[in-house]
């Protein structure tokens, strides 16, 4: 097989996209991931010292980026690894979304 035939197999086999730009999404995702999960704990930290109570909220929605990563990675690989993780993530954004409304509710002048 000479270089042209593996050059054309390659892009067949990756649709004719960037493999180098599809790793630089992943690591990009990767980086947002970790910077989100960050800041939302930051955010925590000083809710809770300034007295603001707290906010369950944050970390539903952290959670929820891998958790959505993770399911999509079982989808297409069917791996058990990848399953396992995207229902620990789903547990992790139904307690915390859980522990949010809960306080919501309960910190409600309406209801």
């Amino acid at each position: 097989m000479n270089k042209d035939e593996i050059l054309e197999r390659s892009r067949k086999e990756n649709k004719n996209q960037d493999v180098y730009e599809k790793e630089v999404i992943i690591q990009g995702n990767r980086y947002a991931c970790m910077v989100s999960a960050v800041l939302a704990t930051l955010f925590f930290v000083i809710q809770i010292f300034t007295g603001g109570g707290i906010n369950y909220g944050l970390y539903a929605v952290v959670f929820a980026m891998p958790m959505a990563g993770f399911w999509v990675k079982y989808v297409k690989l069917h791996k058990k690894h990848e399953l396992f993780v995207a229902l620990c993530y789903t547990v992790g954004v139904l307690v915390f979304s859980a522990a949010h409304i809960y306080g919501l509710l309960n910190a409600s002048t309406i209801l």
